[in-house]
């Protein structure tokens, strides 16, 4: 007989989940594992951003497909729990601080993306007051964000590797191809929008250009 494969190996649902509950929370946590490492490329790019501008939005954009589903996970999740599901009410709410810092990584998630995409569509010149909401939005954000990873690191990857290597019970791996399948069309969204992202800095990396001869 052969050894069990990782795939055999049981996993119970969390205490408190569904298979409804526990495959959204594996949505959310490979959305968001896929946004920790690409924010963490990106964070390179801040460093030296003169340089790195045309990467720095490039990735910004593909950032934009895997965040819209963990907003969306999240969201739903949200919705659901204060609509009074009760599968999403036994699964529970997020600990007293996370709860209260959730509307303040999302906000500010939001105008860091918003202010950087709004640069974009604006000539640099005239661009001072945006860059400023962008910078004072990005400090903010980092400072609830860094609390919010920490907090769910661990537990979103080990749901992302069951998910990945299909270990769990049968009821929620049943829908484990429809939730990689959407990560996988998030991402390459993200790149069709970094693609395009090529031109759009065009006009920003050239006025850098100007200002350091």
């Amino acid at each position: 007989m052969s050894a069990p494969t990782a795939g055999d190996q049981p996993v119970q649902i969390r205490r408190g989940h569904s298979t409804r509950t526990e495959a959204n929370t594996r949505l959310t946590s490979t959305a968001g594992v896929v946004l920790v490492v690409l924010l963490a490329v990106q964070g390179i790019t801040i460093l030296r951003i003169h340089r790195l501008l045309t990467a720095h939005v490039v990735l910004g954009l593909v950032l934009l497909g895997p965040l819209t589903v963990k907003l969306g996970s999240t969201g739903w999740r949200f919705l659901r729990y204060y609509t009074g599901d009760d599968e999403y009410g036994r699964a529970g709410a997020p600990r007293p601080l996370l709860r209260l810092l959730a509307p303040l990584v999302v906000l500010t998630t939001i105008v860091v993306f918003a202010t950087g995409i709004a640069l974009l569509a604006v000539k640099a010149r005239d661009a001072s007051t945006l860059v400023f909401l962008h910078k004072a939005s990005f400090i903010l954000w980092f400072g609830v964000m860094t609390i919010h990873v920490l907090a769910y690191v661990l537990p979103a990857t080990r749901r992302t590797i069951d998910d990945l290597v299909g270990r769990g019970p049968p009821a929620v791996l049943r829908t484990r191809r429809s939730r990689q399948l959407l990560i996988a069309t998030s991402i390459l969204a993200g790149v069709a929008l970094g693609g395009a992202g090529v031109g759009w800095a065009h006009p920003w990396t050239a006025w850098f250009s100007s200002r350091n001869r």
